[in-house]
């Protein structure tokens, strides 16, 4: 009885303790869960109009997600915005990876494979959206907490309380199925201890690796001060060029609205034509020119958010681009002389923006 007490106390003591942490655990599955569950029901069952294409559907939370969008994912984008059969399909997809795996997660089911499924999502959320937060980095902190997470549950599993550890008392074989155990979670890894401790260590250098390279990229605070990201996620800006200047007085130009807080739309309230040798201002468009601007004079590039005119000007939501046809302001003006000329906008909050016109 001595040998036998002998040679069972370490795996007791060792079963004791996975199963102390699968209970401590529960909440993180819960918790990861109901995030992604949460976000997949929104569309599909308590909020379906984020899925109408004929209103605010998603597209245009993926359209303000391009002036940050990471390693050309902003391409990506631009290119689903171009494809409204894939743009739609992968709106769907990502729901319903997003609804499924968070169910998954909530009741333990091939928990190991759910898990893997929401590191993915918090992958993708982070090179999108992760730019965005207006007083905080809001995004940023949301995929890099999943995204530990979800790393957390594919190296401990479910464990307790879950429909994976139901099927393996049901059927005690699958605790044989190395498959079985690598998507599920109510047992441990079939690894060895060493090999268990480097796939833990090499998650969590990837893991360290994202969250702080990507921290750093968007806010400073680890080798350089804090900055407000290559990108504003506060502060308005308005990318301009492509500008040509006609006989009549008349401006084309191309712009992009580049930075600022998804949920606002900047207001532009006013146009002014200078001539940058002598800083004379030439032709000037106020709030009430601007805001009477026909439909015509903007040919958006995407159908979904667009530069348009306002109460008070013109109006461009974030991620908005298009050609801005400015008419004459001064019917049957001289022609201009040649000269170098700027095209400024001026914001509602007081915000400048220049673009050289070719003339």
């Amino acid at each position: 009885m001595a040998t036998t007490r002998s040679n069972t106390a370490p795996q007791d003591s060792g079963n004791r303790s996975w199963r102390l942490a699968a209970i401590a655990l529960l909440t993180i599955r819960f918790v990861q869960g109901w995030i992604y569950w949460g976000g997949g029901t929104r569309r599909f069952i308590y909020g379906p109009q984020k899925l109408d294409v004929h209103g605010h559907w998603m597209a245009y939370k993926f359209q303000t997600a391009m002036p940050g969008a990471l390693l050309g994912t902003d391409h990506l984008v631009a290119f689903l915005l171009h494809h409204f059969t894939l743009l739609y399909a992968g709106v769907i997809l990502f729901s319903a990876v997003e609804m499924i795996a968070g169910f998954m997660l909530i009741i333990g089911l091939y928990t190991r494979l759910a898990a893997v499924a929401t590191i993915g999502l918090s992958f993708v959320l982070m090179l999108l959206f992760g730019w965005q937060g207006a007083t905080c980095i809001d995004e940023w902190t949301m995929a890099s907490s999943n995204f530990a997470m979800g790393i957390t549950l594919v190296l401990a599993g479910s464990g307790a309380y879950s429909i994976d550890n139901w099927l393996l008392a049901r059927n005690p074989s699958l605790a044989n199925s190395g498959l079985f155990r690598w998507l599920g979670g109510s047992l441990p890894l079939p690894l060895s201890d060493g090999a268990f401790k480097k796939l833990a260590l090499g998650l969590f250098w990837i893991a360290v690796v994202f969250i702080v390279a990507t921290y750093s990229y968007y806010r400073g605070s680890v080798i350089t001060p804090f900055h407000g990201g290559p990108v504003s996620p506060a502060k308005h800006h308005w990318k301009l060029d492509h500008g040509v200047l006609q006989n009549d007085g008349s401006i084309k130009f191309h712009a992009y609205v580049n930075a600022g807080v998804a949920a606002e739309p900047s207001n532009v309230l006013e146009a002014v034509l200078v001539d940058s040798k002598t800083g004379k201002v030439v032709e000037r468009w106020d709030s009430a020119a601007l805001s009477s601007l026909p439909k015509s004079a903007f040919v958006n590039d995407f159908a979904y958010q667009q530069i348009h005119t306002g109460k008070f000007g013109i109006t461009g939501p974030v991620g908005a681009q298009a050609m801005i046809h400015l008419p004459p302001a001064t019917q049957n003006m001289a022609p201009l002389p040649q000269s170098s000329y700027i095209l400024q906008l001026e914001s509602v909050n007081g915000h400048i923006w220049k673009v050289d016109l070719q003339y």
